[in-house]
């Protein structure tokens, strides 16, 4: 079967989208890295502070990140050795550990986070209207669930 391949306009629209949330990131962890924050450093602070206790099962930290486990435990032991958050066992399941912001992780977040949000204003916000930015919400948003529901389809029909 032949493929169904894009057309010239579904191609410009597929290659701008794809460039511009890659060369996006790109810039936003340059900007983060002045604050002595990569990345994901920072998705990482900002779950564990906006999370009541500032403390979380690391099982449920993969899970809103949206990360592969073994990316989180990387990504959480580099952190430890610096400082910003700590594991410790979890007293309601022995067989998982959790992740605890720690206070330097806090200030380096409070730190962070002006200018990040200032850099995410500038260069992606203040771009859009209101009804562009609602229309944009939407059209992610709706590629989201479909994600989900494909997904949820993979996991029914898997058989283990």
């Amino acid at each position: 079967m032949e493929p169904n391949w894009l057309s010239p306009g579904e191609d410009r629209a597929w290659r701008a989208f794809v460039h511009a949330h890659q060369k996006l990131v790109a810039h936003l962890n340059r900007g983060l890295q002045e604050s002595g924050l990569s990345g994901a450093d920072y998705e990482i602070l900002a779950v564990l502070s906006g999370h009541d206790g500032d403390r979380m099962p690391a099982h449920v930290l993969c899970n809103m990140l949206d990360w592969e486990k073994s990316r989180v435990s990387h990504q959480v032991r580099r952190m430890q050795k610096d400082g910003l958050i700590s594991r410790e066992p979890n007293p309601d399941d022995a067989r998982s550990t959790m992740v605890r912001l720690l206070p330097a992780g806090r200030t380096a977040i409070e730190q962070a986070a002006p200018g990040h949000v200032a850099d995410v204003r500038r260069n992606f916000i203040d771009l859009l209207t209101p009804a562009e930015l609602d229309m944009l919400a939407a059209l992610n948003e709706r590629i989201l669930r479909h994600l989900a529901e494909a997904n949820e389809s993979l996991s029914d029909d898997d058989p283990a």
